[in-house]
């Protein structure tokens, strides 16, 4: 089972490997790997209550919530006022924070103060695929030098293939990703 610390189950990564899923570097491995997602989608993954952002106005009827899905919005205040929901602002799961009792957010930076709930209680299953075969390539490849040739040739290294990403990463971290202004 997935926890904060992994986006994904030690056990998976255990059947992948062949190793035990007690193995200290195999948890290392998987550890890292969800670190490196985390690290390109730019928030936890994981469910955050109470998150605390400011966004600016933009002078729309919407602005988008940085990270999704949105579980709960418990104030939102612009500046600096609260505003009531459904009423002065409505919301969605996708993260679209609505203005209303007129027609836009105002066209001011910083002006929102949002605190909300985001993230899966459940890791998403894409996310913890992407996460397992990284953390299983990092097992896979020897640390240290892979190769060396004699005669001035030059020295490869195993840890190359880890860094690299697949096509399934990539769109797994495009989907995830936070959110910005240009999105909406």
């Amino acid at each position: 089972m997935a926890t904060d610390d992994y986006l994904a189950d030690p056990e998976e990564l255990a059947i992948l490997t062949g190793k035990p899923a007690t193995d200290p570097r195999l948890l290392q491995h998987l550890k890292n790997a969800t670190r490196r997602f985390r690290g390109a989608v730019g928030h936890k993954v994981n469910l955050v209550e109470n998150d605390e952002v400011v966004l600016d106005g933009l002078g729309r009827a919407s602005v988008l919530l940085p990270v999704w899905p949105t579980t709960a919005v418990h104030s939102v205040r612009l500046d600096g006022v609260l505003l009531a929901e459904g009423v002065g602002y409505q919301w969605s799961d996708s993260g679209v924070l609505r203005r209303l009792g007129c027609d836009r957010w105002p066209d001011r930076l910083r002006c929102l103060r949002v605190i909300y709930s985001h993230g899966w209680a459940t890791v998403p299953e894409d996310v913890a695929e992407a996460v397992l075969d990284k953390a299983a390539t990092m097992a896979a490849v020897p640390h240290g030098v892979a190769s060396k040739a004699v005669g001035g040739q030059s020295v490869t290294y195993g840890t190359q293939a880890a860094v690299g990403v697949t096509d399934q990463w990539q769109k797994c971290v495009d989907r995830y990703r936070i959110r910005t202004a240009g999105d909406a």
